[in-house]
């Protein structure tokens, strides 16, 4: 099986020995504790989860300031973005120098421990860095950009340090059946026997051409096996919600899939929108988890106009440093059902179509037909997806 990124083996953050975990628990309620932000706590859970190994923690500034500038940590280490447990003047006037806190989970009831935490280093940052950052992981300053909003509404005080993580959030409770750790899906990969496995990334519902995309990448990478991989953290507004995509894909994968060719699995994280940087940073937990191949289609991880059709897979040749990532880019072009071939194609492979040759459904158009209680053509969605999604909208209404 493919090496994880930067060691031979995999180095979750979650301590799974019972003894160890009861006596943190115990410890943690004796300790300071202070409330993590959403992007702080989702960095926690992908630490826990082994997707981020091998960071033992939290970013200094100087590593974060690394990740963002060129991918490498001051050990020489590589990583894509900055991890950061960030937050205000007043949680940290409240730490009172402690050197060992519990840090509390924002999106769970009662903000149970999430882990426990040395802190190693307590930093202001700067404006000029937090601009710096800013615009090496977004791209953009541009406050609307969902990705640039939450980073740069955190605070700026950077706490650092290794953690010890306790649970997996709300992940493991309200997705029982699709949250896994990179952990479980090396283990259920080996247990399948797959060799050759790529992964596919969706925030969203699979429609048809997402479907015959993974078809696509199988069939001319050879591979054994799919991982459906969708992240279960929070979206921008108006995106499906987790269990509506789960249950689409599902119902997807159970019709159209062969048996024990594709596992439905999802990760604990909040979506950066962060374009071709994020795309990276898929790339490397991919790895983690036992894949040797991911997709990367048009506009990868984007929102908005902010980034250019294939500056996600460009990335990888221009930016990513030589050697940091063993797993391989399966690079995709749009994908839409053509009339005159009568399938779903590669729109770059059919140079001599129009764009009256495709099939083509603007997402607007989409949403206003299933809250109608009209399935899209079954050259866009199957007739069984199309209906989960049906439900959904016109229970809206």
């Amino acid at each position: 099986m493919i090496k994880p990124v930067g060691s031979d083996e995999l180095k979750p953050l979650f301590v799974y020995d019972s003894k160890q975990h009861d006596a943190l628990k115990h410890e943690a309620e004796t300790l300071p504790s202070m409330l993590l932000t959403s992007q702080a706590a989702a960095n926690a859970v992908m630490m826990g989860s082994g997707y981020f190994s091998p960071l033992p923690g939290y970013m200094t500034v100087a590593d974060a300031m690394g990740a963002a500038e060129k991918m490498t940590l001051t050990n020489g280490l590589f990583f894509p973005v900055p991890v950061m447990n960030m937050t205000t003047k007043d949680q940290v006037d409240g730490l009172k120098g402690a050197k060992r806190i519990a840090l509390r989970d924002p999106n769970v009831e009662g903000n149970p421990v999430l882990a426990v935490m040395d802190v190693t280093a307590i930093e202001e940052v700067s404006d000029a860095q937090m601009a710096t950052m800013t615009d090496k992981v977004y791209r953009t300053a541009d406050p609307e950009h969902p990705g640039v909003a939450a980073f740069n509404g955190q605070g700026r005080f950077a706490l650092s340090g290794p953690i010890q993580v306790l649970n997996f959030s709300y992940f493991a409770e309200e997705f029982p059946d699709t949250f896994r750790t990179a952990v479980e899906i090396r283990n259920e990969i080996a247990e399948r026997g797959w060799k050759k496995v790529v992964a596919f990334q969706t925030r969203n519902p699979m429609h048809l051409a997402h479907e015959e995309l993974c078809h696509m990448a199988m069939d001319r990478l050879g591979c054994d096996g799919l991982v459906i991989h969708m992240l279960l953290g929070k979206l921008k507004k108006g995106d499906i919600p987790a269990p509506v995509r789960d249950a689409a894909i599902r119902k997807m994968v159970e019709v159209y899939f062969k048996p024990n060719s594709a596992m439905v699995t999802g990760y604990g994280f909040d979506m950066l929108y962060a374009g071709p940087r994020e795309a990276v940073l898929h790339a490397y937990f991919r790895q983690n988890m036992g894949a040797t191949h991911f997709i990367i289609g048009r506009d990868h991880a984007g929102v908005g106009d902010y980034y250019g059709a294939f500056d996600a897979q460009t990335i990888f040749d221009d930016e990513v440093p030589a050697g940091a990532m063993e797993i391989e880019i399966f690079r995709a072009d749009h994908t839409a059902w053509s009339k005159k071939l009568n399938k779903v194609v590669m729109m770059c492979e059919a140079p001599d179509h129009a764009k009256e040759d495709f099939v083509l459904l603007s997402g607007t158009k989409v949403r206003e037909m299933l809250g109608n209680g009209i399935a899209p053509p079954k050259e866009f969605s199957r007739p069984e997806v199309a209906q989960i999604l049906i439900n959904y909208y016109q229970s809206l209404n």
